[in-house]
């Protein structure tokens, strides 16, 4: 009952007879686990959302930062980091509910953000300058370290933004999803760092992130050309997943 009750509560937030607000399920958290969820199912060679073998997805998962608090209070450590969602080798939850560990014999790590007609997060409350894309980068380097798996080990690692392509074509992520900008940023962290802490964060930025931003591929993609990728294969899902789309600018 419960779960046929849900259902129409969803099949009916896009009407006039809406029990809440239709961005409840029009969203682009959703958007993306529908996109993830095909992916998942299909090899697309080449596409920065292809599955390796063995590989899962996870949406909002938690990805250790390496600079949390080494104290109270530590005016320039910060929390975990949202994840709206990763692809790769790894398990959820062995140390606290949304955790994420990667596995020993790991070979892919993709990091994916979903935006819908919005743009990066600029800082936190302790780096103002240290971005969503720095952040989330150097958290990944954090996950490969606390899983003592080198970068040279994992063949497929990546940082993938998807947003409407009129986003796109505005420039509008261009300044944050760069090696530049986010090698720059994060050695600016760092310094900031150990000034106040004598952790060996410097030996950490020179063995797991440098090495591991190298080897990553940052890009963005567009909603637009994704949804399209999955409809020259699967013109049904296409359709369906467009459609969604289309609700998600509607009700954004």
């Amino acid at each position: 009952m419960v779960m046929g009750r849900i259902r129409h509560l969803l099949e009916v937030c896009g009407t006039e007879g809406r029990s809440f607000p239709p961005t409840v399920l029009y969203n682009e958290g959703w958007l993306l686990r529908l996109v993830l969820d095909w992916f998942s199912t299909h090899r697309v060679m080449g596409h920065g959302l292809d599955f390796h073998d063995e590989s899962r997805w996870y949406s909002e998962a938690l990805v250790p930062s390496p600079f949390l608090a080494t104290r109270r209070p530590d005016p320039l450590a910060e929390g975990w980091t949202h994840a709206d969602a990763a692809v790769g080798h790894f398990d959820i939850g062995q140390e606290g509910k949304g955790d994420l560990k990667l596995r020993s014999e790991a070979h892919q790590l993709v990091i994916v953000e979903a935006k819908m007609l919005a743009g990066l997060s600029p800082g936190v409350t302790n780096a103002r300058y240290y971005d969503q894309a720095a952040r989330t980068v150097a958290c990944m380097a954090e996950v490969l370290a606390r899983g003592r798996r080198s970068p040279t080990e994992v063949s497929r690692l990546g940082y993938c933004v998807l947003a409407p392509q009129e986003q796109i074509r505005d420039g509008t992520f261009d300044k944050w999803v760069n090696k530049k900008s986010v090698g720059t940023k994060v050695e600016r962290r760092v310094s900031d760092w150990v000034v106040e802490h004598d952790d060996g964060k410097r030996q950490w930025h020179a063995e797991w992130f440098e090495p591991m931003l190298e080897m990553t591929r940052l890009r963005v993609l567009s909603w637009e050309e994704t949804i399209g990728t999955i409809s020259d294969r699967d013109a049904e899902s296409g359709d369906a997943i467009g459609a969604f789309y289309g609700e998600c600018l509607k009700f954004n």
